[in-house]
């Protein structure tokens, strides 16, 4: 198939890969452009929480060999909910159960969760060859008969027979394709991720924990964490935790989400400095290297828009559907993305007229209902508010 023009991939997320992995096992060729220069080069993001309908996409993609070192990736903590805890005293709040698109499968009753770094070598297996890097993709142009990626130098990718914009939540094939009408919004709220050693979650115990604060004045701030069975008294094993706020208690200084290390792990201690003994060791002994910044956003509320269909381009993932980290449906969807699109290119021998509309036809309804849900959630937990006429795009 050496004369067969491939599908070209802006980014090398995570449903980026995934639809690399499908698309390899077809024997459809792909190139994969993305901007960074290696899968380390800047911080990975919190720890990934997988619903039945995530793991059954997933399966559903990988070879049986790569599929098994990616479920023995993953960690398995028991119990389908999360225990609720006052930060500041200590005291258990409540229990929840999961939301039902974050109960695990086959009734194993347990949490599945994998970091996403650990997600994204794994899914890169085998397509190592087929990723170009330091390629910034900034547009693209039609041909008699493809199309081509444009790079943030000017230059031009060999021609392909399908782009998919997977570049994430700045996407501009995303911006380009639907004419603007994609949009993501910047929330507000704002967050931190940080690691400590499996020792300092020993206060805590096996499961999935939400601490909160709702004494500062300006707003709340919570962490939510999991603890996994086996490794707490380990030290050589980091657990990680995820810190949100309300808009307005975490900023980053001038509003630079690329600050990685010491001032994110400060501004995390400081907001944690009144929290109950228990809970000080995840900040006290975190690996100040490994915390960062991040932003909160949301693709438009109300769902995915519908922009007219060019079939040899579409888009994957946060680039059509970022969410907010509530609910953990974010990842769940992008890989569903990547099972159905890469299943109907395989049906369809490759790019062939029809594929894109009726991947986005299909995308549209699972991804609306996702948006929607995990925004719901996040006005609760985040005290976040979009109104898509006026809130800011990012």
């Amino acid at each position: 198939m050496a004369d067969v023009k491939p599908v070209l991939i802006a980014g090398a997320g995570i449903a980026s890969l995934l639809l690399a992995q499908s698309l390899r096992r077809s024997n459809i060729p792909f190139k994969i452009f993305e901007r960074d220069a290696s899968f380390v080069f800047r911080a990975q993001g919190y720890r990934l929480r997988l619903s039945s309908e995530g793991l059954d996409a997933i399966q559903a993609v990988l070879d049986d060999e790569t599929w098994q070192r990616f479920w023995d990736a993953c960690g398995k903590t028991g119990g389908l909910g999360f225990a609720s805890f006052n930060a500041v005293t200590g005291e258990r709040t409540e229990h929840h159960l999961l939301p039902p698109a974050l109960v695990s499968r086959q009734g194993e009753g347990k949490t599945i969760g994998i970091s996403r770094g650990d997600m994204r070598r794994i899914f890169a297996q085998g397509c190592e060859d087929n990723i170009e890097w330091a390629k910034q993709v900034t547009g693209y142009e039609l041909t008699a008969d493809g199309v081509r990626a444009i790079f943030a130098d000017g230059t031009r990718s060999i021609e392909g027979s399908l782009l998919v914009g997977g570049e994430g939540i700045y996407s501009k094939v995303a911006k380009q394709l639907s004419g603007g009408k994609l949009k993501v919004y910047d929330t507000g709220a704002r967050g931190i991720h940080g690691q400590a050693p499996s020792t300092a979650f020993k206060g805590l115990g096996e499961g999935v924990f939400r601490l909160r604060d709702d004494t500062r004045p300006d707003g709340a701030v919570f962490i939510i964490t999991n603890v996994r069975p086996g490794e707490m008294d380990d030290p050589n094993v980091s657990f990680g935790w995820t810190m949100g706020g309300h808009p307005g208690v975490i900023r980053a200084p001038n509003d630079d989400y690329t600050i990685v290390g010491k001032t994110a792990a400060d501004m995390a201690k400081s907001l944690t400095q009144n929290w109950h003994p228990r809970f000080r060791p995840l900040f006290d002994d975190m690996n100040e290297s490994e915390a960062a910044f991040w932003k909160i956003t949301c693709s438009t509320p109300s769902g995915v828009p519908e922009w007219p269909n060019e079939p040899r381009v579409t888009v994957i993932g946060d680039a059509v559907h970022s969410m907010t980290p509530a609910g953990g449906i974010g990842a769940n969807t992008a890989v569903r993305d990547s099972a159905l699109l890469g299943r109907l290119l395989r049906e369809a021998g490759g790019c062939s007229p029809g594929v894109t509309a009726i991947y986005e036809k299909e995308m549209r309804v699972y991804a609306s209902e996702a948006v929607r849900e995990s925004y719901s959630i996040a006005v609760k937990q985040f005290g976040v508010s979009i109104d898509e006429e006026t809130s800011l795009a990012v």
